[in-house]
């Protein structure tokens, strides 16, 4: 294993071997987001059944489990008025004495200034940048869409896509206005892998109740991941555990969705799951550093 470098995880070096977990699934609220994150925070605490951790700093919480994380917001403004900040992320990135790796996020809605926020995330040192299709309100595999893929593409960067239900809304007279539409993996994440064979794409999420469709997906599409956050692992579709522990370990991501799913939990629950050897420390923490470029 290599170390990490100042530009992209922070101002100091971790040795990657000596690491437990690498969560490629953490949220931080920033801007404007940051002042009205409590009613979706309700929503989802309702649906996960557990409380949110105790307010401590990120970097602090990745420290006390030997990890990493991969941290970002997410970027609605056009259809909540609610403007995030980048740079935030790039500053807790920078402070996090290597245990953080900054991804961007930008409202695909915005046309040209979406991509030349792609360009400065990456300035920036951002290593990929984040989607959330149901709260954005868009269906990623529309063609207007292509060019920030295709910028992404050119630029080395790795994108996430939420897929499956959504904890936002759920429970709320209808749903907060959200369409669970947007989260089908099939055709658009299938669509998007085949059209960039050289993006790497990590679907969020198993995918519920479209999981094997993503299964299937991220089994033909050598470029397309799959990360297990926003789950109780003891409520694992059957298929996705399956496949995990025979054929393709080397395509599933630890993700916890910090801080609504806190990450002791989800690893308390992982390690409960009959797993073959070595299919654990790939999931939790192997795989993640290959497809983040931080593996020999």
């Amino acid at each position: 294993m290599t170390t990490a470098s100042s530009s992209s995880t922070g101002s100091s070096k971790i040795d990657y071997s000596q690491l437990e977990i690498v969560d490629v699934h953490a949220h931080v609220h920033t801007g404007d987001r940051a002042k009205q994150s409590q009613a979706r925070n309700e929503d989802a605490k309702k649906l996960f059944g557990s409380e949110k951790e105790e307010p401590k700093e990120v970097k602090e919480v990745y420290k006390e489990l030997n990890g990493m994380a991969v941290i970002f917001d997410v970027d609605s403004e056009t259809t909540t008025g609610l403007k995030i900040s980048n740079d935030e992320i790039a500053t807790l990135v920078k402070n996090s004495d290597g245990r953080l790796i900054g991804f961007g996020s930008v409202d695909p809605r915005k046309g040209d200034a979406a991509l030349e926020e792609v360009e400065r995330c990456a300035k920036m040192g951002m290593k990929g940048m984040k989607f959330q299709p149901i709260t954005q309100r868009f269906s990623p595999g529309k063609k207007r869409f292509y060019p920030i893929w295709e910028l992404c593409q050119s630029l080395g960067l790795i994108v996430i896509f939420h897929t499956g239900v959504t904890a936002i809304g759920n429970g709320s007279p209808g749903g907060r206005g959200l369409h669970l539409k947007y989260g089908k993996p099939f055709p658009s994440i299938d669509d998007i892998g085949a059209e960039f064979p050289n993006l790497t794409i990590i679907a969020a999420h198993p995918g519920w109740p479209w999981h094997e469709e993503l299964v299937a997906i991220a089994r033909h599409k050598g470029n397309v991941y799959i990360d297990l956050s926003g789950w109780s692992p003891k409520y694992f579709p059957e298929t996705t555990v399956r496949y995990m522990n025979s054929i393709m370990p080397e395509k599933f991501l630890f993700g916890s969705d910090f801080p609504l799913f806190p990450p002791r939990r989800w690893l308390d629950e992982f390690a409960k799951l009959e797993l073959k050897e070595g299919v654990r420390t790939k999931v939790l923490r192997d795989n993640a550093l290959r497809i983040l470029g931080l593996a020999d």
